[in-house]
This record gives C-alpha cells, structure tokens and sequence, in this order.
C-alpha cells in the first residue's frame, strides 16, 4: 500500500486527492479539513513522496511509470474497501488521475484536474520535454536538495509566489529524499506520458479543470481543452499554479460545488 491519510466520515462519498511533484498528503490538509463533514477524504502520498520514501525498494517505478503509479493507488483504495470515488489531482496527481480515468473509468464518480497537462502530442515537444527533464533530474540528484528546490521555484510557472512563500516551500520540501524524488520524477515526465486530451470524450462523469487567475499558461491550456472536449473550466481568483495552496478556502467550496453538496455558510 502507498501511504495514505483519511479524514471524515466512512461512508459518506469518497474524495480521493493526489498531490503534485514533491508534495505529499499533508498537502491537502486544509481542503480536507473543510470537507471532512460531508465526505470521507483520503490523501496518498505518491511513490517516492512523503513516507512512501520509506519504502523506495518496493515502489521503484519502471520508465514510463504511469500505470504503474494508478496500479500502486488503486491496490491501496481496494484495499480501504473503495471501489468509486471522486478524484482530485494537482498537477503531477492530475496527470496520474488521468490515466487512473483511462484505467479504472468506472470507478470514478467524477473527476476533477488543477493545473494538469493532458499530454505532449508532437514528437519534437517530447523530445525536447525529455532532454529538460533529464537536466533536472540530474540537478535533482547531483545537488544539496535545498539548492535543487531554490532553482526550482524560480521557474516561471511558481511566478505568483512570493519570496517569502518561496522560501517556505524550499524549507517545507527539504527533507525529502533526492533519490526516490528523481525516481518519480522521469518515470512520470511529460515526455513519457500518455496523449490523454481525448480521454473526457470517453468517460461517462463530469470532468473538471480548476486553473488559478494568475497561471496564463495553464489557463491558455484549459481553454483550448475546453473548446476540443467535455470538460468544465473553472477559475479561483488570486491564484496561480498551485490554487489550493494559494486559496484553500475557495478551493474546498469550489469541491463542494461540484460534487454537489449544499454549502452552509451560516459561519461565515
């Protein structure tokens, strides 16, 4: 099993969320916190994440490691007795949640992308992809991790973070393990992936894209999915890449939204 963690209540619909490349399930925390009264909430740390790291022998993955990855967290759901659920994905959990869908489509109740790529599609972009890639993977495994973080979070996708929000994350992700990160990271580059843009066309559930105001990139990419498949595109103002880090409160009722649970804001 991928280490996981649960919050709410067993037997009410499933909400299953998968983090993004050198994350882990704490990640999700404060979205689950907000949905812990309405949804039985379960976060897993990808392989070579969080305290999967612990068991790097048992969770090497193979080049590509996609299905792989969605083998690795469906053994662990059928193992918790959860057989359909919703599906959250940031990112690299995005991109894994999509070949879960194409894998395992009918036990998704429904599925929901944050800033997810859904595939390279010309052979020069891969190769290219692939050779970037490559390059940070050897940072990742040559340099103090502190140091492969700090270049990391200077790339134009984390741009809407602030210096201080920057260190913080170099501080938060340190302790990570080189080795199993870089594992994971080639085994899941985008150069490996699959061409998945046609995959909503096929599933019979709604499929969501949640992209922040400020990440132009991803936005761009939403709208040109949008207008070739069945997908909802959803925005969360005074955010970027990262939208549930950046605003977790409207993330989570952006959640509620759509898995259709009525919202109390009597609180408020």
């Amino acid at each position: 099993m991928l280490n996981y963690r649960s919050a709410g209540k067993v037997g009410a619909p499933t909400v299953v969320f998968l983090h993004g490349f050198l994350g882990s399930q704490q990640d999700w925390q404060d979205i689950t916190e907000q949905l812990k009264n309405d949804f039985h909430c379960i976060s897993i740390d990808l392989p070579g994440h969080g305290d999967n790291q612990q068991q790097l022998a048992e969770q090497v993955l193979p080049t590509p490691g996609f299905k792989r990855c969605a083998e690795l967290i469906t053994a662990t759901l059928t193992t918790l007795n959860v057989h359909r659920y919703h599906l959250v994905g940031y990112s690299l959990g995005g991109r894994i949640a999509l070949h879960i869908a194409k894998l395992y489509p009918e036990q998704l109740l429904s599925l929901v992308l944050e800033s997810c790529h859904p595939g390279l599609q010309s052979q020069a972009d891969k190769i290219a992809r692939k050779q970037n890639d490559a390059a940070w993977a050897d940072k990742l495994s040559t340099m103090p991790i502190s140091e492969f973080l700090t270049l990391w979070y200077q790339q134009a996708v984390f741009s809407d973070l602030t210096p201080v929000e920057q260190n913080a994350l170099v501080t938060k992700r340190s302790s990570n393990n080189p080795f199993a990160l870089a594992n994971c990271y080639q085994a899941t580059s985008l150069a490996e992936q699959d061409d998945l843009w046609d995959i909503p066309g096929q599933l019979d559930i709604k499929v969501h894209f949640i992209a922040g105001h400020q990440d132009s990139k991803f936005m761009a990419l939403a709208n040109r999915w949008q207008q070739q498949q069945s997908i909802m595109l959803h925005t969360i103002e005074a955010s970027g890449h990262n939208v549930h880090l950046a605003a977790p409160k409207q993330f989570a009722i952006k959640l509620q939204q759509l898995f259709a649970v009525k919202i109390d804001n009597s609180n408020n």
